[in-house]
């Protein structure tokens, strides 16, 4: 199988970004950036929670991948950024399933998905991925939640649970006095989903990273985080 062109010391590429729109098998418009550096080969990022492609550790992230001859594509989960549904809390299957669409859709234009990488609630999503489906090797999880049941209530309110068993949806507003609804049929797939053994057995690098306030945005070292993926995906290719 073709692997990513990782090679130190060899020459730029030139890059073009395109705008790329794909539907998702419900008809949404998933809107995306493809960045092109010709090569065959290509890595797919997905943003996590309440955020978008348009991230700027998923930005630096791509032109670090791009210095390495490595296309990237970045897109927005609908209900996120530019693309098009409701936002919804949960919705890791529904988000998964966004992703099998633009995995479909490359891979129907001949391009080999040599990785897909997820950051946040975008870790779980492409980990519940590979659990579901066997089209792509190589996931990498950046500060995925290790326990999906805490931290619902500091979102939703303590008794979040027993208002949607009784009214069936919840509104919640956060600092920015936005509004979203939640369906109890959602909280079952944030709170309660398990991942194939499949996922278990994989070889597991693990990269830590200095304990400081919103390190989970990796604004603080994120030369970590690129070395730790770009020598990941070294490893990969040369296995």
């Amino acid at each position: 199988m073709a692997q990513p062109s990782i090679h130190e010391g060899q020459s730029l590429p030139v890059i073009q970004q395109q705008r790329v729109i794909i539907r998702n098998k419900y008809g949404e418009k998933l809107v995306g950036v493809l960045h092109e550096t010709g090569s065959a080969e290509l890595v797919i990022l997905c943003h996590g929670y309440r955020c978008s492609k348009e991230n700027k550790t998923f930005k630096n992230l791509a032109a670090a991948l791009e210095e390495e001859g490595i296309s990237v594509f970045r897109f927005d989960f609908a209900g996120n950024g530019e693309s098009e549904g409701s936002f919804q809390y949960g919705n890791y299957r529904r988000e998964a399933e966004d992703l099998h669409a633009v995995v479909l859709h490359f891979s129907e234009a001949k391009r080999l998905i040599s990785a897909i990488l997820g950051h946040s609630k975008g870790g779980n999503v492409v980990l519940l991925y590979a659990s579901t489906y066997s089209d792509v090797h190589t996931v990498i999880n950046a500060s995925g939640r290790f326990n999906l049941e805490r931290g619902n209530e500091s979102h939703l309110g303590t008794d979040f649970l027993q208002r949607i068993r009784i009214d069936g949806i919840i509104d919640v507003k956060d600092d920015t006095v936005t509004s979203f609804i939640r369906t109890q049929f959602s909280l079952v797939y944030s709170t309660n989903w398990i991942f194939s053994p499949v996922v278990a057995m994989q070889p597991l690098r693990q990269i830590n990273g200095p304990s400081l306030s919103g390190s989970i945005l990796f604004s603080d070292f994120f030369k970590i985080l690129k070395l730790g993926i770009i020598n990941f995906l070294r490893a990969n290719a040369a296995s």
